[in-house]
């Protein structure tokens, strides 16, 4: 059964809702929960002239940690084991996606847990999707949890 469950957490509501998810699931399985937030840096290295780099990476990282703070404690409420971990990108050809597979793949995941917006069309072209590219090329199960109150027909 699912021991290690990593789950992809933004402080997004779709994300939460994965998170509630891989708590539960790690609840009934006695495994471990592993939030990842991961520090996006690839923006970085487009639109370093626009803005000081240093103060708006520390910025992030607060906030990865506050999020970390956030998952830690749902699992403490539900008396679930986690470890909570901020992952940086580092490489401008690396996207958020890839350093959640590479991840998962470190730390042996057993089931993935991701939010999705369900976006559709154009939308989804122009935006892409972190959820889609780690189910198309992840070596573990995913479960993608959309976000709650978007039904299908309301996006179309």
């Amino acid at each position: 059964m699912y021991q290690n469950i990593l789950v992809a957490f933004d402080g997004s509501s779709s994300s939460k809702l994965a998170l509630k998810e891989a708590v539960s699931l790690a609840a009934l399985t006695k495994g471990v929960v592993h939030p990842l937030y991961v520090l996006d840096k690839t923006p970085l290295f487009s639109y370093a002239s626009h803005y000081d780099p240093l103060v708006l990476v520390e910025a992030l990282r607060k906030e990865g940690e506050a999020l970390m703070d956030q998952a830690g404690q749902a699992c403490a409420t539900a008396g679930v084991p986690c470890h909570p971990e901020l992952v940086e990108s580092n490489d401008p050809s690396d996207d958020v996606a890839n350093v959640i597979l590479r991840h998962a793949q470190q730390i042996d995941t057993d089931l993935l847990v991701m939010g999705t917006h369900g976006r559709r069309g154009v939308e989804r072209l122009v935006i892409g999707s972190v959820a889609e590219r780690a189910l198309r090329f992840s070596r573990c199960p995913v479960l993608l949890i959309r976000e709650e109150g978007k039904p299908e027909s309301a996006r179309l």
